[in-house]
């Protein structure tokens, strides 16, 4: 039986945070700075609780006007402080839930930036290590932040998307341009069962990508996405994939 964890960004202000969250296996959730603030982060911790579903920490770049989606000018040192801040904030409010950070998964722009660039990667994965070395980093298949993990020495999984795009070379289709989201279902579907069970996804350019797929992401901020989400967990069960938390499908 194959094993993958099922993700979703939540604490963003979205109003279907509840629907999702028994959907799922992981939460990664917003930290104030592009989306959410201390009483979502409480309230969200507290539905994953009641659900028995982990949670890791999402930092972005401080853009709420842009929801975190705008590539900033920033420096190694900024993405370490702005990493260890968020991630500071979201443990000590599990904390007081009596739970752990499981992972920590960056958002938007930060993801995207460092997933190309070694040295945001390395202020990433130091800024997981100082903080606590136990934590999972969660990450662009493929991409600079599975390398400084790798290189730092803690734990990592290698993310997938259910609804992007990919490029060639194995990062996600940029959203300014045609053909960056997976509209269709069924053809969403497909392609994540093939993402699991045989490490490959089709580029838009028509190439098959290598990459491994620990963790799909799914997107919950409709109602159409808990539709989505349900089908493609039926779709799991029919082929004999288990959705799990990140810790037992790394372990």
């Amino acid at each position: 039986m194959y094993k993958v964890d099922l993700n979703s960004d939540l604490g963003e202000g979205a109003a279907f945070d509840a629907d999702i969250i028994p959907l799922i296996t992981s939460a990664n959730i917003a930290c104030g700075f592009h989306a959410g603030d201390s009483d979502i982060m409480a309230a969200t911790i507290r539905l994953c609780k009641d659900n028995n579903v982990a949670f890791g920490a999402h930092p972005g770049y401080p853009d709420k006007e842009n929801f975190g989606r705008t590539n900033m000018d920033v420096t190694p040192e900024q993405v370490y402080n702005m990493t260890l801040c968020q991630l500071g904030s979201l443990d000590a409010m599990a904390k007081a839930q009596g739970k752990k950070l499981q992972h920590v998964k960056p958002h938007g722009a930060m993801y995207n930036m460092a997933a190309k660039n070694p040295e945001l990667s390395m202020a990433i994965a130091n800024a997981v290590k100082d903080f606590d070395d136990s934590i999972i980093l969660l990450a662009l298949s493929g991409s600079e932040m599975i390398n400084a993990a790798k290189k730092v020495g803690i734990k990592y999984a290698s993310e997938v998307f259910a609804d992007r795009a990919y490029e060639a070379d194995g990062t996600l289709r940029a959203r300014k341009l045609e053909g960056s989201m997976i509209t269709d279902e069924n053809e969403a579907i497909s392609r994540v069962i093939r993402m699991v069970k045989e490490g490959k996804v089709t580029a838009y350019t028509g190439e098959d990508v290598p990459l491994e797929a620990h963790s799909v992401c799914v997107h919950g901020d409709s109602p159409k996405a808990l539709d989505f989400v349900k089908a493609l967990n039926k779709a799991f069960k029919e082929n004999d994939i288990q959705t799990v938390n990140l810790a037992e499908v790394i372990k």
